[in-house]
């Protein structure tokens, strides 16, 4: 078998399927700068004679899956495989593996740095402080800056997979009070709360959304929910800018109905004028959607998809 991997793959995660399953092409889209589009994905796999696929952004369209519908597998290194025509890889029996919970701890990890600096306003300290503002007085910065801390806080996760447990996990002993929505998770945790949507907005003071995009999420969580969230409240998406109502957000920013958001995805990547206009807003902090961007996160990904890949061959032998 001959394996054409684009995604970002570490040579142990290579070898170990040169071993096991034959010989492995590496084109990583990172060379290039961008993800192989549709017809430069065909002309590769064309030219590689590739019999099976492990991607991670590129565009394993319609148009590819049916040129080539003999492909023994495709890999998605990603959280979901939102770039693969599914339905056409399903027609022709050809196995879609991801890799769920991949950057989870990065995730997690970005959610804890980001609340805590918006709590103590680090960076409007840091602005301040490169502004030369410290005057004579030597309390002026720990009075302007005083801020909250994270312990204490009840903590809404809207969806409750592998990165709302992971955050979830690594803050309950701060300590913070953890809640969450999600009607398909059936065992978890006793420590945690299951609750209704309403109340995660109705009641916590960080509302963090974990949400996948699709049919039933896409524009979810509208003006309805964000007006019932308590003045003093923080709205955090890290997930997916689709499930959020947008302009609903900028209303409740520009009006201070809420003490701020803080995001790391937007509706349009690059943002568009709307985007900006609030990504600008002082109570927001902006991050440009790289909550899951660590080196770590490939590493994840490799063993992930690694085991996934060997095991289905064990299974399929």
């Amino acid at each position: 078998m001959r394996i054409l991997i684009t995604a970002p793959y570490n040579e142990q995660g290579q070898q170990l399927l040169a071993e096991r399953l034959g010989e492995v092409i590496y084109r990583p889209w990172k060379d290039k700068g961008t993800a192989y589009n549709e017809s430069e994905l065909i002309s590769l796999i064309s030219e590689t004679k590739a019999d099976a696929l492990i991607t991670e952004h590129d565009h394993v369209t319609r148009k590819v899956i049916e040129t080539y519908p003999d492909l023994q597998f495709i890999g998605v290194c990603r959280g979901t495989p939102s770039n693969v025509s599914l339905g056409t890889a399903a027609a022709a029996n050809i196995p879609v593996f991801h890799t769920p919970a991949r950057n989870a701890q990065a995730v997690a990890e970005m959610f804890i740095a980001t609340v805590i600096d918006f709590l103590r306003h680090v960076f409007d300290g840091c602005e301040w402080l490169e502004g030369k503002n410290w005057g004579e007085g030597a309390h002026t910065s720990y009075l302007q800056f005083k801020g909250n801390e994270l312990a204490g806080k009840t903590i809404g996760m809207v969806g409750f997979g592998a990165v709302g447990q992971r955050i979830a996990k690594m803050v309950e002993n701060f300590p913070c009070n953890i809640r969450f929505y999600d009607p398909y998770l059936m065992e978890y945790n006793p420590v945690y709360v299951k609750t209704s949507l309403e109340d995660i907005f109705k009641n916590c003071d960080i509302v963090s959304v974990h949400l996948p995009v699709n049919e039933s999420t896409v524009g979810m969580i509208t003006k309805d929910l964000i007006a019932t969230m308590k003045p003093d409240a923080i709205f955090v998406n890290t997930a997916r800018a689709s499930v959020v109502i947008r302009e609903d957000l900028l209303y409740a920013l520009e009006n201070k109905l809420i003490r701020g958001a803080i995001l790391d995805v937007f509706d349009h990547e690059p943002p568009d004028e709307i985007d900006y206009k609030i990504i600008g807003l002082s109570n927001v902090l902006a991050t440009p959607h790289i909550a899951g961007a660590t080196h770590e996160v490939e590493d994840h990904h490799v063993t992930i998809m690694n085991d996934k890949i060997l095991n289905w061959f064990v299974q399929k032998n």
